[in-house]
């Protein structure tokens, strides 16, 4: 038997080598595509335009726009005292307007309130909740630097950032770019190959032959597994060298789990070829799986418990959200085994329902089955 399925690899692993697009597009391309969209993907705020209008003119109002110039988060813009704030929005210039009213710093030092006026361009509501969080940050903290009276704060938190203290968005995508290659192209070239042989009729030969369909499937099943390992090694390799990511604690979870991984996309691919024997429709199928269904509810982007109710259901269906959780945790946050096993074990059991899958497509046709 295993003689068989080696053998079934084998023939694989050559057609697979031979065919040096299909290469590049399982090893190669993956890498462009960790570089590429973790370096686009942002979700952070800078260098965002803040028109400020600033009406008391006095000491203590130039202190705090200073407070807003110092932040990596705001370039401040003066803007005119007669002229609207609106127009700075409207024209593009500005997506926040500071107006700071007359008499501010009168009443600070006074010790009472003043009331400032924030402008947020809420086109973009995810960027306006930052815009208005980074803002009351600012503000909190000039009122603390001023200290005494109404303006200080009576508890002040002392805030320690920790797994990724530089905020560095990259080694927070990077690592769910490199889930989102491997859930792409190994399952491509499975289903690929599965639907060629539908297309081609040279799985007639299969039927007919005395091999099983367990040994047919796992033959190419450990094929698209190899290239898939072949592709974790270069693009750790990526992240370790390019994105000064290192392990956090015990690698064995992360890597037991690759392998399970592997497996899954495979099974993935090899069930869509064997349902669909075309190669344009396999394709289709696989991207709606391994690209959108990845790329959109498995927490690459933002947290899960952002999406919607309606659709946050089907996140517990797709393989890629086990996988991005425990490659985080390797790279980042070292929970290791007692916080990670539950999504090994999705892992395996989404992967095997793939293969059921797929062995009963390949059972009913095969004679001798």
């Amino acid at each position: 038997m295993f003689r068989r399925i080696f053998a079934q690899a084998r023939k694989e692993l050559t057609q697979i080598f031979r065919d040096h697009l299909a290469l590049l597009l399982a090893l190669v391309l993956p890498l462009f595509l960790i570089l590429l969209m973790s370096n686009a993907l942002s979700l952070t705020v800078n260098d965002m335009p803040i028109a400020v209008q600033d009406i008391d003119s006095t000491s203590a109002s130039r202190s705090y726009i200073d407070a807003f110039r110092a932040s990596n988060t705001f370039r401040v813009i003066s803007w005119p005292a007669d002229r609207q704030p609106q127009e700075a929005l409207r024209s593009g210039q500005a997506r926040a307007a500071l107006i700071i009213p007359e008499h501010f710093g009168r009443d600070l030092a006074r010790g009472t309130q003043s009331d400032v006026q924030l402008l947020i361009d809420a086109a973009d509501a995810n960027t306006a909740k930052q815009v208005n969080g980074y803002a009351s940050q600012i503000t909190r903290a000039y009122q603390q630097q001023l200290g005494g009276g109404a303006t200080a704060a009576l508890i002040t938190p002392q805030i320690r950032l920790w797994f990724n203290p530089g905020r560095d968005a990259r080694k927070f995508y990077a690592p769910g770019i490199f889930v989102l290659g491997i859930s792409m192209f190994p399952p491509l070239l499975a289903c690929l190959a599965m639907a060629k042989e539908g297309e081609q009729k040279t799985i007639l030969q299969v039927y007919v032959s005395s091999i099983s369909a367990h040994e047919f499937l796992l033959g190419k099943i450990l094929a698209i597994m190899i290239v898939a390992m072949l592709e974790w090694v270069l693009s750790m390799a990526l992240l370790f060298a390019v994105f000064g990511l290192r392990f956090a604690g015990d690698p064995t979870i992360f890597i037991v789990a690759t392998v399970l991984y592997a497996f899954c996309v495979a099974c993935f691919g090899t069930l869509v070829g064997a349902a669909i024997p075309s190669q344009a429709a396999a394709i289709q199928a696989v991207s709606m799986g391994g690209f959108l269904l990845v790329f959109l509810l498995s927490g690459l982007i933002y947290p899960v418990r952002n999406i919607p109710g309606g659709l946050r259901w089907i996140s517990g269906l797709v393989w890629g959200s086990y996988y991005i959780k425990i490659v985080r945790d390797a790279l980042l946050q070292s929970g290791g085994w007692p916080a990670m096993y539950f999504n090994l074990i999705m892992i395996g059991v989404i992967g095997g329902v793939f293969y059921f899958l797929a062995w009963r497509a390949m059972r009913r046709m095969q004679v001798n089955a």
